[in-house]
């Protein structure tokens, strides 16, 4: 039996696009991703409401830390052995008060797929394999766009970006708005249709990389 952690932000944890609290664990990604692998993996979710990939946020990170970067060390510790680590962050950097850079996000992002293939987190002591997941753009903001304002412009360069980062750090890599949208409630979030395909996509690439 491999084991899959997934660590991400209010996309992993299932957020509601509507606002009205958190999916069911079956409607999320990784309750997809787990019924796809039934009997060949073990998904651990790690989501958190407002990570960032390497950012100290100053006004949510006040009471809960939302850097990933602090985040994720303990977590390989906590999880060991793992087989494979997916990332998916990126859409939090976007808010305005870090004023981020969109190749600033997806080094950000690189760095976390350092902090997996530098660990011995997986089995044997040697590195998990990693799959670093872009989000998809941002292509419209509605009660959120004081707080994500620019971040439509930026979105949309995060693939290229994203691409470049997983090519230079010898990871897995998919670009997930090749395959969804996020919600046109919020602009941020996705819906259960997008989790349903995220999911299955990101089952499909699982189980081609852990049987090498």
């Amino acid at each position: 039996m491999k084991t899959i952690l997934c660590f991400g932000d209010s996309n992993t944890w299932g957020y509601r696009p509507d606002g009205m609290g958190r999916f069911e664990w079956e409607v999320r990604w990784p309750g997809i991703l787990q019924k796809e692998l039934s009997g060949f993996a073990r998904v651990i979710e790690e989501g958190l409401n407002a990570r960032t990939t390497v950012i100290d946020d100053p006004v949510e990170g006040v009471s809960v830390c939302r850097n990933g970067s602090l985040h994720l060390p303990m977590l390989l510790e906590t999880h060991r052995p793992l087989d494979l680590v997916t990332i998916f962050l990126g859409i939090n950097d976007l808010k305005r008060r870090f004023d981020a850079a969109p190749f600033d996000i997806a080094q950000g992002a690189g760095e976390l797929v350092g902090i997996v293939k530098r660990s011995l987190a997986g089995p044997d002591g040697k590195s998990p394999q990693v799959l670093l997941i872009c989000p998809p753009p941002v292509k419209v903001l509605s009660a959120l766009a004081g707080l994500f304002e620019g971040a439509i412009a930026k979105s949309g360069e995060l693939a290229s970006h994203f691409t470049w980062q997983a090519a230079r750090s010898g990871c897995h890599f998919l670009d997930a708005g090749a395959i969804v949208s996020l919600s046109p409630l919020d602009g941020i979030h996705l819906d259960a249709e997008g989790h349903s395909v995220l999911g299955a996509k990101v089952a499909e690439l699982a189980r081609n990389i852990l049987s090498q």
